[in-house]
């Protein structure tokens, strides 16, 4: 049920930003330009695309808060720690344990016969 309400979800989102990217730029935004007749007039009102954002945001910020429920009361999807192994670990031998020699470098000519000759 949470998967299907959450591709639903997704679905809306997406409509809300089409319709929201296909209607007209009024032109202001948050500023004074713009039409007087914009928005608040009968024809501005009724538009479709006015409408049809309006109800798809509702419906988004619905199934959010729904979603949100649903998944703060879900009690069945927690980590599974069953399958976690952890190596064991060995018990040191009496005294400090063993360091690794580093092994010894070739040592290098003495004449510049290694170095490859530029063409």
């Amino acid at each position: 049920m949470f998967t299907f309400l959450l591709v639903v979800h997704a679905i809306i989102a997406a409509l809300l930003v089409a319709t929201i990217l296909m209607q007209k730029s009024e032109g202001g935004g948050l500023t004074t330009g713009g039409s007087p007749s914009g928005l608040m007039s009968a024809r501005g009102a009724a538009n479709f695309l006015t409408r049809a954002t309006a109800i798809l945001a509702g419906m988004f910020v619905v199934m959010s808060i729904v979603l949100a429920v649903l998944a703060a009361t879900r009690g069945g999807d927690t980590i599974d720690t069953s399958r976690v192994t952890v190596p064991a670990q060995t018990a040191p031998a009496s005294g400090p344990a063993p360091v690794a020699q580093p092994t010894a470098l070739p040592a290098a000519p003495a004449d510049n016969s290694a170095v490859p000759l530029a063409k």
